[in-house]
C-alpha cells in the first residue's frame, strides 16, 4: 500500500512529507521510504500561524481562515511531492497543523486542535485522506502524543535492553522500549520551540532558527537563568504526559529572560539550547540508556548533537539513520505507518505512552474521487517493523 505521511510540527516552518510504501508479512510490516521533501510554508501564512499560536486569543474568523489555508498549502505540498517522486498514493495521512493543545489544571488531556481541512487535499489530489489523528486517543483518556511512540515501539519492543528514540522538534519527546518493558513515552520539554520563538522576535521576524547552530556556538550559557528555567514544574510531572506551544512561548522566555531589546542573543540561544539538552539528558539518565536514536529537526543542529553526547558520555548518540530511517522524515513516515494500520483495522497508539484506556484505531476519513478504497484487512496484529 502507497501512503503520504505529512506534518507540520510545533516549529511551524513547514510541511514534512514522505512517501512510503507498506506490505504487512506476517506479525511484520515492512516500510520501504521512496521520497521525503520538507515544503516551507509561504512567508504570508507562516507569519499568520506565528501570530495566532498561543497565548494569544484570536477569533473564529482566524480559525476558519487559517483552518483553509493551511489545507491549501498541504493540498498544494502533497501535489508537489507527488509529482516530484512520481507517486501516486492509495491514501494520504494529513497531521496538519496543531493550534492548540487543551491541558487542564490537573494536567490532563481534554482537547487537541490541529488546522488544515482535509477536504483541500482531496479535492485538488483525489486521493483520501486520513486526517484528526490525535482526537481519538484524547477521548479515549490519553494524551493524543507522543504518537511518534507507535514507529518506537515496534522498533524495539524486542530488543533485550531498553532503547530509546528521541524526536527533537518544537517539542522534545522521548520513548523508551524494550523486551522487559511496557513502552513508554512523553514529552520532556521544549527543543527548538524556545530558540525559534527568540530568534524570530529578536530579528522582527527576518530569522526563525538557528542554522547550524551558529548563534548558541558564538554565546555562553548563562547559568543562572539556566537554573531559573530548570524550575518549571512541568519537568516533575510523571509519564505519561505533554506540552506545546501553550506553555513553552515568547512570553514564557520573557517572564524569565526579560524583554526581547535586553537580550544577548547568542548567550540566550546557547542557554535555551542548554537546557534542552540537560532536560533530555537527566531522562536518558533516568533509564540508563546505552544507546538513543534521535530524530526531528533539532539531529540536524550540530551544536546540539555535539552537546547531547558530550553530556551523555554513558549512552552512545545516534541519528536515527542508523536504523535505516531519514531523521528528517520520521514523522511523516510514522503518520503514514498509522495510516496503514488504520486502514488494516489495528490501533495506531501505544496506551502506556500516550495514557489511553486501550488501544484506539485512529484518524477520520475525506473521500477521493473514487470514494473509499479500503483495502483487504490483515487480521494479524503487526508487532514490528522492519525498514527495507
Amino acid at each position: 500500500m502507497k501512503i503520504m505521511g505529512m506534518i507540520s510540527g510545533t516549529s511551524f516552518d513547514g510541511m514534512d512529507i514522505a512517501c512510503c510504501e507498506f506490505e504487512q508479512v506476517g506479525d511484520t510490516i515492512e516500510i520501504k521510504q521512496v521520497g521525503f521533501e520538507s515544503v516551507a510554508y509561504t512567508s504570508k501564512l507562516h507569519q499568520l500561524i506565528a501570530d495566532s499560536m498561543p497565548p494569544r486569543e484570536i477569533t473564529m474568523e482566524r480559525v476558519c481562515v487559517l483552518d483553509a489555508q493551511i489545507g491549501q498549502e498541504f493540498s498544494s505540498a502533497a501535489e508537489k511531492v507527488m509529482k516530484r517522486f512520481d507517486f501516486q498514493p492509495d491514501l494520504i495521512v494529513s497531521h496538519g497543523q496543531t493550534l492548540f493543545h487543551w491541558i487542564d489544571a490537573a494536567h490532563v488531556a481534554r482537547g487537541t486542535l490541529q488546522l488544515g481541512e482535509p477536504a483541500w487535499i482531496a479535492e485538488n489530489t483525489g486521493v483520501s485522506v486520513l486526517s484528526n489523528i490525535r482526537s481519538r486517543d484524547v477521548a479515549a483518556g490519553g494524551h493524543g502524543a507522543p504518537l511518534v511512540s507507535i514507529l518506537d515501539h515496534l522498533l524495539f519492543n524486542a530488543s533485550d535492553h531498553a532503547e530509546g528514540a528521541l524526536n527533537l522538534g518544537g517539542i522534545s519527546n522521548i520513548t523508551v522500549a524494550g523486551n522487559e518493558l511496557n513502552s513508554i513515552a512523553y514529552d520532556i520539554g521544549p527543543a527548538n520551540g524556545l530558540m525559534d520563538a527568540a530568534i524570530f522576535a529578536f530579528t522582527n521576524g527576518e530569522k526563525s532558527f538557528d542554522k547550524d547552530g551558529e548563534l548558541a556556538a558564538h554565546g555562553v550559557v548563562d547559568t543562572e537563568l539556566l537554573s531559573k528555567f530548570l524550575n518549571e514544574p512541568y519537568y516533575a510531572l510523571p509519564a505519561p504526559k505533554s506540552t506545546g506551544k501553550e506553555l513553552f512561548h515568547l512570553p514564557y522566555i520573557v517572564a524569565n529572560a526579560g524583554e526581547v531589546e535586553t537580550w544577548n542573543l547568542p548567550n540566550l540561544i546557547a542557554t535555551l539550547l542548554e537546557l534542552t539538552v540537560e532536560t533530555v539528558s537527566r531522562e536518558v539518565e533516568r533509564f540508563k540508556l546505552a544507546k538513543l536514536y534521535i530524530a526531528g529537526g533539532g539531529s540536524a543542529n550540530p551544536v546540539l548533537m555535539n552537546r547531547l553526547s558530550q553530556r551523555l558520555s554513558n549512552c552512545e548518540v545516534l541519528s536515527m539513520d542508523a536504523l535505516g530511517i531519514d531523521p528528517r522524515a520520521k514523522e511523516g513516515l510514522t503518520f503514514a505507518l498509522i495510516g496503514f494500520l488504520s486502514m488494516n483495522g489495528h490501533a495506531g497508539q501505544v496506551p502506556s505512552c500516550t495514557g489511553a484506556r486501550g488501544e484506539r484505531i485512529l484518524g477520520s476519513l475525506t473521500p477521493g474521487k473514487n470514494g473509499f478504497s479500503i483495502p483487504k484487512r490483515n487480521l494479524i496484529k503487526p508487532v514490528r517493523v522492519k525498514i527495507i
